[in-house]
């Protein structure tokens, strides 16, 4: 029986169709296998198979029926199932359990069109019922569906001023109306997703007869080869969460995005509201920022005089190193003079040392007078600079205001195509 089952599993992956061999195996007493596979080759010859399709589900309901739907989808003619089997199969979703093997199999091929679209508005169905959005966090889902998010946004107005984006009154709107445009794009991108002649050559229609190896999702068959006692222990379940968010993200298979996207479609219309309300917040008027590590009060007309007094003040007072009396200095200067007495009194041999004590305090004297200088040069240059950022950046708030009014149309207009490529759903594409 089971290497009859392998051959049957081999050929309806390869060939959509069972072996020529009709099964030479007996039945084995409870055991639902046999007769679900006498039912099988019977649907795919095209005779009557309700005996042992009788006998199969007196035995294992749920099993048979998760056998015929899957291996019927593997060959590419799910649409020979009964209605009530994949209900049968599929069972019961839960938030509170793991999603079953079986369950995602299912999934998967209803997804990617194996039982048509029935098949898929039947698994939209069992989700919508799960009333998903109620027990989601919302920031969890946009991050599945657009991840990696800048943690600033820097708009055209602020390109020379980047701190200034940093401001919460400013980011807030920046950083809505940007999120809105990804979700709006990522959301576009599933939506408009079409089959390409690569797609049907993975997909579980097996009209092309492609083998099981070359599809994008082997997850049917594996279930398949564990139902007929050929595969390994089945692998950890999921919860439906944790296979909702895998689908939304970037790169996962679009069938499955599509159906992840129908059930986000309630969270997301919440998000994309508030994200639409705050790209529409009005700019401040008045600002105060950090410019050359002062706080200055920008003003429609310009920076506020007292706080741009202030700073210049501490420019001031940081840019002027303190420095002592120039004593040494007046020392030599003193004994100069006091030298050029003694030289006139006794020795011509003190105007020497004289003149060269009073040089060297002349010396001192001018290059402390230079560092003045420079501190004075310096200060001037941080005071004309602050002005001139002041200044620029009451221009970039003005300009970000301008902004605003664009802003917030194109986040009306995102929000309001992001709505309708929800509403257009899986079905669409």
């Amino acid at each position: 029986m089971h290497r009859y089952a392998e051959a049957l599993l081999a050929h309806l992956a390869a060939k959509g169709a069972a072996p020529p061999a009709t099964p030479g195996f007996r039945d084995i007493p409870g055991y639902w296998l046999p007769p679900a596979i006498e039912a099988l080759v019977a649907i795919l010859a095209g005779d009557d198979p309700l005996e042992p399709l009788s006998r199969a589900a007196g035995r294992d309901q749920q099993q048979t029926a998760l056998f015929l739907c899957l291996a019927l989808a593997v060959s590419g003619q799910g649409s020979r199932i009964h209605a009530s089997w994949l209900g049968t199969a599929f069972g019961e979703l839960s938030l509170d359990r793991p999603v079953s093997h079986g369950q995602r199999s299912l999934w998967l091929a209803a997804a990617r069109g194996a039982y048509g679209p029935a098949g898929k508005i039947f698994v939209l169905r069992k989700l919508d019922a799960l009333a998903v959005q109620e027990h989601a966090d919302p920031e969890q889902w946009v991050q599945a569906l657009v991840p990696g998010e800048p943690s600033v946004v820097v708009p055209p107005s602020l390109v020379d001023f980047p701190e200034m984006a940093e401001i919460p009154e400013l980011a807030r709107p920046a950083m809505a109306a940007a999120r809105l445009a990804r979700l709006r794009g990522r959301c576009a991108e599933i939506t408009s997703t079409r089959q390409t002649d690569q797609d049907t050559a993975i997909s579980l229609d097996n009209s092309s007869g492609s083998p099981a190896s070359s599809w994008a999702e082997d997850e049917p068959l594996a279930i398949l080869r564990f139902l007929i006692g050929l595969g390994g222990p089945a692998g950890p379940m999921a919860s439906l969460n944790s296979y909702l968010l895998e689908d939304l993200r970037p790169g996962s298979d679009p069938h499955l995005a599509a159906i992840a996207l129908h059930v986000a479609g309630p969270i997301l219309r919440g998000v994309a509201e508030e994200l639409e309300a705050d790209s529409r917040l009005a700019p401040p008027t008045t600002l105060t920022v950090a410019l050359l590590g002062h706080r200055i009060h920008l003003r429609p007309e310009g920076p506020e005089a007292s706080s741009l007094a202030a700073a210049e003040a501490a420019l001031v007072e940081d840019g002027v190193m303190p420095r002592p009396r120039p004593w040494a200095a007046m020392v030599l200067i003193v004994a100069g003079i006091a030298c050029l007495v003694g030289a006139v009194i006794s020795s011509r041999l003190f105007a020497a040392a004289a003149v060269a004590m009073i040089g060297l305090a002349g010396w001192q004297l001018w290059q402390r007078r230079k560092l003045v200088e420079a501190d004075g040069r310096y200060v001037a240059a941080q005071v004309s600079e602050l002005k001139e950022l002041a200044e620029g950046a009451v221009w970039a708030l003005h300009a970000y205001a301008r902004e605003a009014d664009e802003r917030a149309k194109q986040a009306t207009e995102d929000a309001a195509e992001l709505t309708r490529l929800i509403r257009r759903g899986p079905r669409a594409s």
